[in-house]
């Protein structure tokens, strides 16, 4: 049996007779042969390493620096990053998909109404998070803004608070990672994440506030794992995905920055990251072996890191890769729900 398949087998047998289904065939990729980079994608590799950049091994704390999804010109990778989407021409699926996505990026905003709405930050935030999941959101939360989300360099202004959004892959699309059709999908919920966030973005300015947004899967002026953290919609799995108590690593985040005054929902613990300390499912089907098998410090936080320059080569020459999340067994359709009772029981067992 190969590790992957066997390390998924135990760490999913014991939850239910309905997890047991699950298709570990997948987790065994990496067992399939050692991963070779495209020399012509590596002949424009920079001097600097990608995770020199991002801070690995640093132990003091400070603000993340631009290592990709920025303008190609103004980083050191950015010869790697055209010649991923020069990939991207080669399958006319993802190129409809990036232009649905650039439609919406290309629709402007409202004028903020000159009267402003008056509420309580209670009712702000009751009516936030309904607004963004009747704007097509399948979850949302709230954080205040913290400065050290913002790249050094950038300007993100004053804004007070974080609006994360979630919206959720179709798991039988993204499971095919890596491939068009993965690829396709993870365009296409960039462009359905974008098109919550602006529709919020206009509404909060036709109440008279101010509100701007912020899509993937360009960078922009900040991160936003951090702030969808803070706001309550999961833990940072082994992956360096998100995972949520309900979609697993199976999602993609946008926001929306406003100064409404709102409440903070705080972060959501429910058991992924004890899960992750001992599954390797994620890191066994990892063809480039890019996921480390212990958290590692990265500017002052010690956290799950995935390898910038092992991961990167294969991300690009696949037009994306996904297979991390697609594997993971916290984005497989119910399960993760279920991995939720057993990580709270395993808990209440400790105390």
């Amino acid at each position: 049996m190969p590790r992957g398949h066997d390390t998924c087998w135990r760490r999913l047998g014991a939850a239910s007779p309905g997890i047991r289904r699950y298709d570990c065939a997948m987790s065994a990729r990496a067992d399939q042969g050692r991963y070779t980079p495209d020399p012509d994608q590596m002949a424009l590799w920079p001097d600097v390493s990608g995770n020199a950049i991002n801070g690995l091994s640093e132990t003091a704390p400070r603000r993340p620096s631009p290592v990709y999804w920025h303008e190609p010109d103004t980083i050191p990778h950015g010869p790697l990053q055209n010649w991923f989407y020069s990939r991207y021409t080669q399958s006319a699926d993802v190129v409809a998909a990036r232009a649905r996505r650039q439609e919406i990026i290309d629709r402007p905003l409202p004028d903020i109404a000159p009267v402003q709405r008056l509420e309580s930050p209670a009712q702000w935030s009751a009516l936030i998070r309904d607004m963004a999941k009747t704007f097509g959101a399948d979850d949302a939360g709230i954080a205040r803004m913290d400065a050290s989300w913002i790249f050094e360099g950038r300007d993100q202004g004053e804004w007070k608070w974080a609006v994360v959004i979630a919206v959720a892959h179709d798991y039988e699309a993204l499971k095919t990672a890596p491939g068009d059709a993965a690829a396709t999908e993870v365009v296409n919920q960039y462009g359905r994440a974008l098109k919550v966030v602006k529709d919020l973005t206009g509404w909060i300015r036709d109440q008279g506030w101010a509100a701007d947004l912020k899509g993937g899967p360009m960078a922009g002026s900040m991160v936003m794992i951090p702030a969808a953290i803070e706001a309550g919609l999961g833990e940072l799995g082994r992956h360096g995905s998100m995972i949520h108590r309900t979609f697993g690593a199976n999602f993609r985040l946008a926001l929306v920055l406003t100064d409404l005054p709102l409440a903070a929902d705080g972060a959501d613990v429910f058991g992924a990251d004890d899960f992750c300390t001992s599954c390797r499912v994620c890191s066994d089907a990892c063809p480039p072996q890019a996921i480390a098998d212990h958290k590692q410090w990265v500017r002052g936080t010690e956290k799950w890191y995935v390898d910038f320059d092992k991961c990167l080569p294969f991300f690009n020459e696949n037009k994306g890769c996904a297979i991390c999340i697609a594997v993971c067994p916290w984005s497989r359709p119910g399960v993760a729900e279920t991995l939720v009772k057993k990580m709270a029981r395993r808990r209440a067992r400790a105390t």
